[in-house]
């Protein structure tokens, strides 16, 4: 794409931050994007080529991915299943950066306020992939070290072709997942003594609510845009492309936070208990 188009077009700047392969260069990219949106020189552009077909967004030879059963599950009474727990949280947070950049990328004609706030989400994760990948090191390892899996970006892939399902499943579903766990890793991590990986784990999780609430506002303005009821149609959504498979219990406070609402939250406690 020309250099140009990157300089001034949103959707082309995302895009090249998509397929960094790189990790450094991917955060490089990302920063550098956010700054130059918060200026003005970066704006969303109507006029832009349509997006590509998703494909697999760039990423180091290392991982290798698996499916999610074969990711072993590691006791953190060592440093090696202290780092294994970090990696896991670093890989998400990798595929978060591109989640955002995709979000940014694939569903045009958005209001600028879409954009800004998963411009600013794709930085934050950025963030901290950052500190995970400082705390691996630490802990004597680097990102690419321990298996991993392709969930979320199997999602996007699932959702490409819809704003609303897209906004719906990826952050008020998977990433929700994290307000829901990362407090039981706490927890464990300060029995087992290791404040320093706390410490990382308490940043991410208080801005991902701000993650999670982005998602629920842009899904509940995809819903009125659209005349649907984004109450049935979450749930709906949940059915068509989960099932049944669901998994509890929730954290309430951080979900109420993030704009679910007690309803919502309700009923989800049913359907994991059902499942």
């Amino acid at each position: 794409m020309p250099a140009k188009d990157v300089m001034t077009n949103l959707h082309a700047a995302a895009r090249r931050c998509i397929d960094a392969t790189d990790p450094a260069e991917k955060l490089r990219l990302s920063h550098a994007a956010w700054s130059a949106m918060q200026s003005g020189e970066l704006r969303p552009d109507r006029a832009a080529p349509l997006p590509e077909p998703i494909a697999a967004p760039g990423r180091p030879g290392r991982p290798q991915l698996v499916s999610a059963r074969q990711v072993p599950q590691r006791g953190l009474g060592s440093a090696e299943g202290r780092a294994a727990l970090v990696h896991a949280v670093a890989h998400i947070e990798f595929n978060a950066i591109n989640l955002a950049w995709d979000a940014v990328y694939r569903f045009r004609g958005m209001p600028d306020d879409y954009y800004r706030d998963w411009a600013s989400c794709a930085h934050d994760e950025a963030r901290h992939f950052a500190l995970l990948s400082a705390r691996l090191a630490e802990l004597g390892h680097a990102y690419g070290d321990f298996d991993a899996h392709n969930g979320l970006w199997e999602m996007a892939e699932k959702t490409a072709h819809s704003d609303t399902a897209r906004m719906a499943l990826v952050p008020r579903v998977l990433e929700a997942r994290g307000l829901d766990v990362t407090p039981g890793m706490i927890e464990r991590l300060r029995h087992a003594g290791d404040e320093r990986t706390i410490a990382v784990l308490e940043v991410i999780l208080r801005e991902e609510v701000a993650h999670v609430a982005a998602g629920t506002r842009w899904y509940r303005w995809c819903c009125e845009r659209d005349g649907i009821d984004p109450f049935e149609h979450f749930f709906g959504l949940l059915r068509d492309y989960l099932g049944v498979s669901l998994r509890g219990p929730f954290n309430r406070p951080a979900r109420l936070e993030a704009g679910f609402v007690e309803a919502e939250l309700d009923r989800l406690t049913a359907l994991a208990v059902a499942s």
